[in-house]
């Protein structure tokens, strides 16, 4: 059965912002301490403590923003614990993730030192569980005054002379859990006090993000858009795909194709929970002023045999960049609210883009896809109408492909396809309407594996990656068809 897709390249439905393929780095297992952060005295060359290798990789993303230092670890992250010399930062207990010691030697200045090295905007995340708005407002103070106050002057002491631009801040994290088990009302009045100090010093403006709901908790949408919404510019929801139950998540790569078809099932659930949610934010903000920011989405499985069960750490197959390249077509959908996204998380922690070992490092087939998808950064979304086939396993039925096409700013459109079958090729038909040239060059990219349980190991850095794709071709009638195989993604891109 053929999967039919009409394109009209004359009618943009908005624009994809950037900021949806923004990543989450959280003090969490080896994210941040070997993933990222190896010291300057390391063996491993680095840049300033940060790690070359991982840097180059990141750096090829075009990375737009990244969230820090959490997550359940921001609201018991105290900032003042890492500034200074690094040789007298205190040492601290990692209570939520593994029980470890850290030494707080990857604190402010260097999260931002490696936001501009990646030339990426900071997403700042404030303790709101167990700290205080004093706090808070000193933390924004020290970061962004631009002239004589205390904090601006202790920023200098410790060698930053001009502050940073700091442009997203958010109020507490999972607040509803990890963040202090608040109810919505509780957190809404917290959140309006604890936002009024974090100031606008100078030119810097501040993009002020409430926490918002984990994934079906509507009401706590309700209560924070009722109560708080005129002090917010975003408000966050997170989502994560979990093949079983949270006990028996699953194995990462030793999987059948239930749980394969199961796991995008579950993955495809996003649409329905950003629908609802929106649709809740719409009643008190119409005009769509506030964003709706996914900061932590992304699989979750059991982790690998033999690791820290407190350092989340597992491996990525083709599975994962299936559910990689169907949410970010979600998030295009919805791209009229959501305005942000940050997959959890960068380095070496659930769906990782790149993994570490030692000295060695490797990128995921979750990495292969934001790569392949930045021609869709702040490009015009186009309007798409999609009639797919089913895909159908033991009875239950979910799209066989999902598909969203942009145009760049260079005139160009990209085109990105998925074909979520483990076992079926997809036969797609592209009718391109509104497009003053019709034979303009077709050129594609494909990402698939022999098998669903592939993945890249820094042994065997080639089990996924991409290739042309050149099952594509333009028909008499203009029409365009591809053939996508089992289990995989590709773009095309025309123009």
């Amino acid at each position: 059965m053929t999967n039919r897709v009409v394109i009209n390249a004359d009618r943009t439905l908005g624009t994809i912002n950037r900021n949806i393929y923004g990543h989450f780095a959280e003090h969490l297992g080896r994210c941040i301490y070997e993933g990222i952060w190896v010291g300057e005295d390391s063996d491993i060359p680095n840049t300033r403590g940060i790690r070359n290798d991982v840097l180059k990789a990141l750096q090829a993303l075009s990375i737009p923003v990244l969230r820090w230092p959490g997550g359940c670890f921001a609201d018991e992250y105290h900032w003042r614990d890492g500034i200074g010399a690094r040789e007298t930062r205190k040492r601290m207990i990692n209570t939520h993730w593994g029980g470890v010691v850290e030494n707080n030697h990857f604190g402010t200045h260097e999260f931002l030192m490696l936001c501009e090295l990646l030339g990426c905007e900071p997403y700042i995340n404030g303790n709101v569980g167990s700290g205080t708005v004093q706090e808070m407002q000193e933390w924004v103070e020290y970061m962004t005054f631009d002239g004589e106050s205390p904090m601006a002057s202790l920023r200098a002491e410790n060698g930053r002379q001009e502050p940073w631009s700091v442009g997203y801040f958010g109020v507490g994290n999972e607040n509803w859990g990890c963040g202090g088990n608040m109810r919505p009302e509780y957190y809404a009045d917290l959140y309006r006090r604890y936002q009024t100090y974090v100031r606008n010093y100078g030119d810097n403006k501040i993009f002020r993000i409430a926490c918002g709901a984990n994934d079906f908790n509507y009401n706590w949408t309700e209560v924070l858009m009722r109560e708080a919404g005129g002090y917010m510019d975003g408000l966050t929801l997170h989502y994560y795909t979990v093949p079983n139950v949270w006990a028996e998540k699953g194995s990462a790569t030793d999987f059948e194709p239930k749980d394969w078809f199961g796991t995008l099932r579950k993955a495809l659930v996003m649409d329905e929970i950003v629908t609802k949610h929106k649709t809740i934010m719409d009643k008190y903000d119409p005009d769509k002023r506030i964003s709706l920011i996914v900061d932590e989405w992304g699989t979750w499985y059991d982790v690998e045999p033999g690791t820290n069960p407190g350092f989340l750490y597992q491996q990525n197959t083709m599975r994962d960049a299936l559910v990689a390249a169907a949410t970010f077509h979600i998030f295009h959908k919805h791209s009229d609210r959501v305005r942000m996204a940050n997959i959890a998380q960068t380095v070496n922690v659930l769906q990782a883009v790149v993994l570490t070992e030692g000295g060695q490092m490797t990128v995921t087939p979750t990495y292969h896809v934001f790569e392949m998808f930045k021609g869709h950064h702040d490009a015009e979304l186009l309007d798409l109408a999609h009639e797919p086939a089913p895909y159908t396993y033991d009875g239950v039925s979910i799209p066989q492909t999902s598909a969203s096409a942009s145009r760049g700013k260079d005139g160009s459109i990209l085109i990105s396809l998925c074909n979520l079958s483990h076992d079926q090729e997809a036969e797609l038909t592209f009718e391109l309407r509104g497009l003053a040239e019709n034979n303009a060059p077709i050129n594609g990219t494909l990402l698939h594996a022999e098998s669903l349980q592939a993945h890249n190991t820094v042994e065997q850095p080639e089990q996924v990656k991409q290739s042309p794709f050149t099952a594509v071709s333009r028909q008499a009638d203009g029409t365009v068809r591809a053939t996508l195989p089992a289990a995989s993604v590709a773009v095309l891109r025309i123009g």
